[in-house]
């Protein structure tokens, strides 16, 4: 009977590493798929870049995707006690300058890896 336990436990875990291969490799397909131009992903692409260009010098709320988390900012830069700010973008990464409390600091920030970006009124 232990037997039988213990291969059930093998096969559990050999599945669990497999959904972790799938989730990088559609990952990766995302990333191809949101170069590529008449997707859906790509024009969603290409909106987000628009705001975040938009966006330059201003103060923002970033929301992050799952796997590109950041302490800094989820702490800090999206409450009122202090900010995140873009000072430039390109086609892949945008330069965010979060401003804590003690002290402020620059971060590179893939573009795949922003969710959603509010503007802060003051």
């Amino acid at each position: 009977m232990e037997y039988v336990a213990f291969a059930f436990g093998i096969f559990g875990l050999m599945a669990f590493l497999q959904t972790g291969e799938l989730k990088n490799r559609i990952k990766k397909l995302e990333a191809q798929l949101s170069k590529m131009e008449g997707t859906p992903l790509y024009e969603a692409r290409q909106d987000l870049l628009q705001i975040v260009r938009s966006s330059v010098g201003s103060k923002v709320t970033l929301d992050l995707k799952e796997d590109y988390g950041d302490v800094d900012i989820m702490m800090y830069g999206n409450t009122k006690h202090g900010a995140n700010t873009i000072l430039d973008a390109d086609e892949d990464w945008v330069l965010v300058r979060v401003d804590t409390p003690k002290k402020s600091v620059e971060k590179l920030i893939r573009l795949e890896g922003i969710e959603r970006i509010g503007k802060v009124t003051e």
